[in-house]
């Protein structure tokens, strides 16, 4: 498989495990920032390779042999960005990019060897679970921080918005994966929620609440 349809395969799994239901061809074409002719060519070729479900002018899905290729894309890239992070001092924000060079190497040998050396992780940096050998995807128990109550509290697992900014953000208010957050109060107007993040108070966006997941305590 080339590169794009390695990128193709494992941005329609994302988008299949966001919406749950087929994708369409925009939708693919606005996350590649691409054309939705160009979308539609490499969607012919990934459907002769018996990798996606797709007839034009309906949604596209990944056949099993798709969903699994996908998976194991998915699972070098976040097994990559656990070594920058743990072995080589990279931050959470810095990761991704590179992690998507190297998610292309083709070796299973060196990735499971590289899964082993790290203690077989079942989270990246990001709180995303990583797939095993096999496809197998162990599930968390997470809710996002906006839908806690006033008083609830949660520990943060994980992040749905894995942009550099948002990242950066996260680490001046100095929340991290297995902070504790408390949630004080919410604002009818505009959903911005005071929180407590181990000692600190401070007031954040609907829009940061929406994308921080927790596992209530």
């Amino acid at each position: 498989m080339t590169f794009s349809e390695e990128n193709y395969l494992k941005t329609i799994y994302h988008l299949t495990t966001v919406l749950d239901t087929e994708v369409s061809t925009n939708a693919i074409a606005e996350k590649m920032e691409t054309k939705a002719s160009s979308v539609t060519d490499m969607l012919r070729k990934l459907a002769e390779k018996n990798l996606v479900n797709y007839k034009k002018y309906q949604g596209v899905s990944l056949t099993e042999n798709g969903k699994l290729t996908a998976k194991m894309i998915v699972r070098k890239h976040r097994l990559w960005e656990v070594f920058l992070v743990e072995k080589l001092d990279f931050s959470w924000d810095e990761v991704h990019d590179v992690a998507e060079q190297l998610e292309h190497i083709k070796s299973d040998q060196l990735i499971n060897k590289l899964d082993d050396f790290l203690g077989n992780p079942t989270e990246d940096p990001h709180g995303d679970p990583i797939p095993d050998a096999y496809g197998r995807i162990a599930k968390t128990d997470k809710q996002l921080l906006s839908d806690l109550a006033i008083n609830q509290i949660g520990i943060c697992v994980g992040v749905k918005d894995s942009s550099s900014e948002f990242l950066k953000y996260l680490d001046k208010q100095e929340i991290a994966l297995g902070s504790k957050i408390e949630i004080i109060s919410k604002e009818t107007f505009d959903s911005s929620t005071k929180i407590r993040v181990n000692a600190n108070e401070l007031t954040i966006s609907n829009k940061i609440a929406t994308n921080l997941f927790v596992k209530v305590v």
